[in-house]
């Protein structure tokens, strides 16, 4: 690493290994449930033994539901932890998960019903940027902290109802810094191992598009020449188009600005039929979906891989190695097969059990004005600390790549950080 360089972000430091045990825990799915007191969230007292019900939005089917299903399962093993502890101030937790279908209309409906006919305590954000930003204006409009981990992008921070009502919580690395740690490893590199040329395809999308971008522009400022940058529909018909210009550039490096498990699949077949094998192939999103991912394109293709990330199976956070252990428990597969989504969602719940411990209640006045405070909340990501805009500026910026012919998704950037190991560079041809 080079800490000389104008670009180091802080998020590129590794965290500490330590955590201390946060409570918190929802239920699996359930359609029953207590509801507040009123729209803000204030709860009766703790010695009622009423439940409190969290609800949420996720994306179940459609284009997100393999993120959607695993942010499902992370709040369920938070549910589970927290009510075998007793639940939160003496009350059970329940949750309350309508689907969306991945679409940001149905996301902000379903949080129009949550809060105003079923009235939940708590609100838990939903998954991707895309369907935030309108479900956290829902949320701002019934006095409500949405507190989520998949809502990064610089347009859900910058969005009006945020900007007035403060009341969006990110427990995850601020999207735009994800691709840093990439550019400062090829700053380190002697410029004859750098590559020459690099092609950005980017989905149309407000997660896909920020990271891409400022890594596009710090890598031309290195020397790296563009020779396509273009933003296709996220939800395209074929992505082959795309990535046969991309392969006709014979770039040495790709940076793909991509949302989901089968937008890179999609890619990287078209690469494979045209014969075209980047040297350094790095995706927004995708490759981190375990199992998802490898089962889509294959052992031996995904090797070599890259994927940025604030979380990782391997991560040495003892909270993060029990949620880990109860996952395998639960579900089966191995560390590598576990979503990083999983640790997201485990972590919202774990934010959202600290402020209502603190605030002795479920009054999302209070809520907010405790998460605004500077204080610093321990979860199996590290630790979260909310700016005034409600990003954590605590969070740590990883890159992994696929290794051992796929079978291992291994910590890689930054180099100096602590479980690091070196980078598969350049990238093994594609085996099929």
């Amino acid at each position: 690493m080079r800490p000389h360089l104008p670009w180091l972000s802080k998020n590129c430091l590794a965290l500490s290994a330590a955590a201390v045990l946060s409570a918190g825990a929802v239920a699996a799915c359930s359609s029953s449930g207590s509801s507040s007191s009123g729209a803000t969230g204030t709860s009766s007292s703790p010695s009622s033994g009423k439940p409190i019900v969290v609800g949420a939005s996720l994306s179940l089917t459609g284009d997100f539901s393999a993120d959607g299903k695993a942010f499902q399962r992370g709040y369920e093993l938070w549910a589970a932890d927290v009510n075998s502890k007793g639940g939160l101030l003496g009350r059970q937790v329940q949750l309350k998960i309508l689907n969306d279908n991945s679409q940001p209309t149905q996301a902000s409906t379903n949080y129009q019903t949550l809060f105003s006919s079923t009235k939940v305590d708590l609100a838990f954000g939903p998954f991707s940027s895309l369907l935030t930003t309108p479900s956290a204006s829902v949320a701002a409009r019934y006095g409500y902290a949405l507190i989520e981990g998949a809502g990064g992008a610089p347009s859900v921070f910058s969005s009006p109802a945020n900007q007035s009502a403060h009341n969006v919580f990110d427990v995850s690395l601020p999207i735009e810094d994800n691709l840093i740690p990439f550019v400062n490893w090829v700053a380190s590199l002697p410029p004859s191992q750098r590559p020459k040329t690099a092609a950005y395809p980017m989905a149309d999308d407000p997660f896909a598009d920020p990271p891409v971008q400022l890594a596009q522009s710090k890598l031309q400022a290195l020397g790296v020449k563009t020779v396509y940058s273009k933003i296709f529909p996220a939800e395209n018909a074929s992505y082959k188009p795309a990535a046969d210009q991309v392969a006709a550039t014979g770039a040495q490096a790709v940076l793909l600005g991509s949302t989901d498990v089968p937008t890179v699949a999609a890619f990287m077949q078209a690469f494979q039929q045209q014969h075209y094998n980047p040297k350094m192939f790095v995706c927004a999103a995708g490759p981190d979906q375990g199992a998802s991912f490898t089962s889509a394109v294959g052992k031996g293709n995904a090797t070599g891989v890259m994927v940025p990330n604030g979380w990782y199976p391997g991560y040495a956070n003892p909270d993060s190695q029990k949620m880990v252990q109860e996952y395998l428990a639960k579900y089966g597969g191995s560390p590598s097969d576990i979503n990083a989504d999983v640790a997201e969602a485990y972590a919202v719940g774990q934010v959202a059990a600290q402020a209502v411990t603190a605030t002795k209640g479920t009054d999302n006045a209070k809520i907010i004005t405790y998460l605004h405070s500077g204080v610093t909340i321990s979860t199996v990501q590290g630790p979260v600390k909310f700016d005034e805009q409600g990003k954590n500026g605590s969070a740590a910026a990883f890159t992994f790549q696929w290794q051992q012919n796929g079978t291992a998704f291994k910590q890689v950037l930054p180099a100096s950080a602590a479980g690091s190991v070196p980078i598969i560079n350049p990238k093994p041809n594609w085996t099929s």
